[in-house]
């Protein structure tokens, strides 16, 4: 199907898993305020209906969408992008579903017969980023979130890239484990979160020190008020530990939303790195403009 001109505005589109956030993008390249709500693709029963819905309250302007939108769980499947990928990939894969809609496809990533990855929504941010020069179009980047992205880029091009699940296991802790009533507790950055981090950075234990937390306050070792924020430090310290593994980098720019780059620039510091924190939204839409000029 032919594309859509986006020289006169768009809506720009970020469709999650159970959030979807869409911004207003007029002829400079400039965006209104978010519209957020809950409508992620697990609540979706008809995607049409929600897609014309979307452009209806957007005065008929096209959508470009990127996002889970277009996994297999979504509305339609867009085929992803093998790394290395660039701007000038991903906007030649874009799929236009229908005349005005444009799905972003995401990339994927192969090393061998055993690693293998994939992302979806992050690769906008990634290159909106770096054509915003916010963070360097070379080295090692780390897009926190549900499911934590360290990104190695070359030349303006996500190289390789590995994911680490921290939000989803510290939710699935906090939902349905021996740790739940632990974890209801507030989890802020203080003691007992460096401590976490520490000792992730230090170990390769953390399934068995998951099981410590509980130990210790049965026992009368730890408070339970502390246990929440040292099993975030706990797992964000393992997942800094993850994506230092691989590439030496001495300054990690941090992408996303600021409750994260800032828990995860302070594991990076005690890990010795410097940071660089940098707003994911403002990335988002820096990239959905730079794909919407390479369309052009």
């Amino acid at each position: 199907m032919a594309g859509t001109d986006l020289s006169n505005g768009f809506v720009a589109v970020d469709w999650g898993t159970t959030n979807r956030r869409a911004w207003m993008i007029d002829a400079a390249g400039a965006a209104s305020a978010p519209v957020t709500d809950a409508e992620g693709i697990l609540s979706v029963t008809d995607f049409p209906v929600a897609v014309a819905a979307l452009r209806d309250r957007a005065g008929g302007r096209p959508l470009l969408m990127a996002g889970m939108i277009g996994s297999n769980r979504g509305w339609h499947e867009v085929p992803y992008v093998a790394a290395p990928a660039g701007l000038a990939e991903i906007a030649a894969a874009v799929t236009w579903v229908e005349p005005g809609v444009g799905i972003v496809p995401g990339v994927s990533f192969i090393d061998g017969d055993l690693r293998a990855d994939i992302m979806r929504g992050e690769e906008v941010a990634l290159l909106g980023a770096c054509a915003a020069a916010s963070v360097e179009c070379d080295g090692l980047v780390c897009h926190p979130g549900t499911h934590t992205k360290w990104v190695e880029m070359e030349e303006g091009r996500i190289a390789r890239f590995r994911t680490v699940m921290t939000g989803d296991v510290f939710a699935a802790l906090a939902h349905k484990s021996i740790l739940s009533d632990l974890l209801a507790c507030p989890a802020p950055v203080d003691e007992a979160f460096l401590a976490g981090v520490d000792h992730a950075l230090a170990n390769a234990d953390l399934t068995a020190e998951l099981f410590a937390v509980r130990a210790r306050v049965i026992l009368g070792k730890a408070e339970a008020v502390n246990a929440a924020s040292y099993v975030s430090g706990l797992l964000i310290g393992n997942d800094v530990k993850i994506g230092l593994g691989r590439l030496r980098a001495d300054v990690v720019p941090v992408l996303g939303s600021p409750d994260l780059t800032g828990r995860f620039a302070v594991a990076l510091a005690r890990a010795g790195r410097e940071t660089i924190e940098r707003d994911g939204d403002t990335a988002f839409v820096a990239g959905m403009n730079a794909i919407a000029g390479a369309l052009a």
